[in-house]
């Protein structure tokens, strides 16, 4: 790799005024730290010489006046070129460009350019010219500029527009998003209270049970004295008990009858029938026998008397 100064001593030695003569050196790389040493040096000549490439550091050399890069194999230009501001006479004749860097634009001090003998875009080579003399050389650097402040607006509107897209997406984006945690703020709030309306109705049954719980032991203290008061039926008593009681009517019912049948016979005309007759006589032995014991005799005194 060859550089300036390796044949020929240091770059100051080279120094001619202002003017810093660096062409037909074989060089492929630029000494930028040296030249960047040398602010006196604003004519700069890299004329044929190797380069393909020139690094982004010599953008910073902005004390260049007038820039000869022609007759080198420059494929491109650095992205921030534009840096150069005090850049008045460019030359980059007989080299490998397409296009120019946005920022040439801003290249406002510019005079002088020749972009002949370079592959340039159609649009680019259409206005940049012939520039064979003087007079197209100046126009060309005019028109270039033009033409690259017009790409630059271009470019800037582009990527304004692109701005503008992608804060309306960002804007839907979020729109989008606001609308779904609205969504799922409404969801929560609903299951929310729905659960809140489902333990409701738990407490409310379980208070429910709990007091229908605590009222079955007062019905059952209530009805306990009922049962010893006998307030409530009693029990129907034994059929043993009923079927004597039922003798019992039946034995009254006929000693009515039985004593019916004696009073009508005795204080009635039927006493003459031979029915009553004999009811009658039997009246008679039964009081007879009666009268034969001691006790009833007692009685029937006791009865006579009253």
């Amino acid at each position: 790799m060859t550089k300036a100064g390796s044949r020929g001593g240091s770059l100051r030695d080279k120094l001619d005024g202002n003017e810093l003569d660096l062409s037909l050196g074989d060089l492929n790389e630029v000494p930028v730290k040296e030249l960047a040493a040398l602010p006196k040096a604003t004519i700069l000549d890299l004329s044929c010489n190797k380069l393909t490439t020139l690094p982004s550091d010599f953008c910073g050399l902005t004390h260049l006046v007038k820039l000869d890069l022609s007759k080198n194999k420059l494929q491109q230009l650095p992205a921030d070129f534009g840096r150069l501001v005090n850049l008045q006479h460019l030359d980059l004749l007989n080299n490998r460009l397409v296009t120019l860097p946005v920022s040439f634009a801003q290249l406002k001090s510019l005079k002088w350019l020749d972009l002949k003998d370079n592959p340039l875009d159609p649009a680019l080579a259409k206005v940049a010219g012939d520039c064979l003399d003087e007079k197209q050389c100046k126009q060309c650097a005019n028109k270039v500029l033009q033409h690259m402040k017009a790409v630059q607006a271009d470019q800037e509107r582009e990527k304004q527009r692109r701005l503008e897209v992608e804060r309306e997406a960002e804007k839907k984006r979020e729109a989008k998003q606001r609308a779904k945690e609205a969504q799922e703020r409404e969801l929560r709030k609903r299951e929310k209270a729905e659960e809140k309306e489902r333990r409701r109705k738990e407490y409310d049954a379980l208070k429910a049970a709990k007091r229908e719980q605590e009222k079955k032991p007062k019905k059952e203290t209530n009805q306990a004295p009922k049962s010893k008061s006998g307030s409530r039926p009693r029990k129907p008593p034994p059929r043993k008990h009923t079927r004597s009681w039922a003798m019992l009517k039946l034995l009254l019912l006929l000693l009515v009858c039985v004593a019916g049948g004696l009073v009508a016979c005795r204080l009635t005309e039927l006493r003459q029938q031979p029915l009553c007759t004999s009811v009658n006589a039997l009246y008679d032995n039964a009081i007879q026998g009666l009268r034969s014991h001691e006790i009833l005799q007692w009685v029937l005194q006791a009865d006579s008397q009253q």
